[in-house]
C-alpha cells in the first residue's frame, strides 16, 4: 500500500490520472506524479496568499487560487501532452516507413524494431527502444507494446501498435497494415498543412491591421501633421 501526503490528499483516481499524463510526457520526463501534485498545492496555496493583499483580495482569493489550480494542469501536462502527440506523428511516418521496410525483408516484429530504432534517431525512436528494453528485463513483445501505448498521446500510432499485436498474437499479415497506416498519416499531414495555409489569410489580416495599415497613415498624413505643426 503506497504512503505519503498526495495519497492522503488526493483520492487514488486522481494520482492515477496524474501519472497516466506524466507518462505521456515521454520518457526523459524530469518530474514525477509527487512532484507535481505537491508543487501544484504549494504554489496554489502562494497565489491565494498573494491576492489577499488585493483590494478585495479576500473575496477573489478562493476564485483566482481555484483559477490556477485548474489551469496549472493544462498548463504544464495537457498543452505539452498535445504539442507532443503531433511531434510524434511527424516523426511516426518516417519510423513506420523504415520499419515496413524492414519486415519486408522477412524479419520478425521484435528484429525489424530493433533495427529501426538502431538507424533512427527521433523521440517515437526512444520510446520504442524503452519498450525492448522491457522486453529484454522480461516481459513479452505484446506486453511492451501495451505499456508503450500507455506513454504515446497520439491515437493514430496507437493504432499502429495495436495491429502490431494483433499481428503478433493471430500471425496477421502485419505489412499490409503497416502501410495503410503509413498512407493515413501522410493525408493526415497533408490535411495539417492545407489547415495551416488556410489560416494564413486571417493571420495576414490580422497582422496588416496592427502593424502596416498605421504605418501606411502616418505616411500618408504625415507631411499634413507636420505642416500643422508648424504653423
Amino acid at each position: 500500500m503506497k504512503t505519503g501526503l498526495i495519497y492522503k490528499i488526493y483520492p487514488k483516481k486522481t494520482i492515477e490520472k496524474i501519472d497516466d499524463k506524466i507518462k505521456m510526457l515521454g520518457v526523459n520526463g524530469d518530474f514525477t506524479v509527487r512532484t507535481f501534485l505537491i508543487n501544484r498545492l504549494i504554489l496554489t496555496a502562494l497565489v491565494f496568499g498573494l491576492c489577499l493583499f488585493l483590494k478585495y483580495g479576500y473575496i477573489l482569493a478562493p476564485f483566482i487560487a481555484l483559477a490556477f489550480y485548474i489551469l496549472f494542469e493544462y498548463l504544464v501536462l495537457d498543452y505539452y501532452i498535445k504539442k507532443r502527440g503531433k511531434k510524434l506523428e511527424r516523426e511516426a511516418l518516417f519510423f513506420f516507413e523504415v520499419l515496413t521496410l524492414t519486415l519486408e525483408g522477412g524479419r520478425s516484429l521484435r528484429h525489424a524494431i530493433s533495427l529501426t530504432v538502431d538507424n533512427i534517431e527521433s523521440e517515437i525512436s526512444l520510446e520504442f527502444k524503452k519498450m525492448l528494453d522491457e522486453v529484454s528485463l522480461g516481459k513479452s513483445l505484446n506486453e511492451g507494446l501495451e505499456s508503450m501505448k500507455k506513454r504515446i498521446p497520439s491515437d493514430t500510432i496507437n493504432n499502429a501498435i495495436l495491429n502490431m499485436i494483433e499481428a503478433n498474437t493471430y500471425g496477421n499479415r502485419l505489412i499490409d497494415v503497416m502501410y495503410n497506416q503509413i498512407e493515413f498519416l501522410r493525408n493526415k499531414q497533408m490535411l495539417n498543412v492545407k489547415a495551416l495555409i488556410a489560416k494564413l489569410p486571417t493571420k495576414i489580416s490580422v497582422i496588416s491591421v496592427i502593424f502596416f495599415i498605421p504605418i501606411m497613415l502616418l505616411i500618408i498624413l504625415g507631411p499634413i501633421l507636420v505642416k500643422f505643426i508648424m504653423k
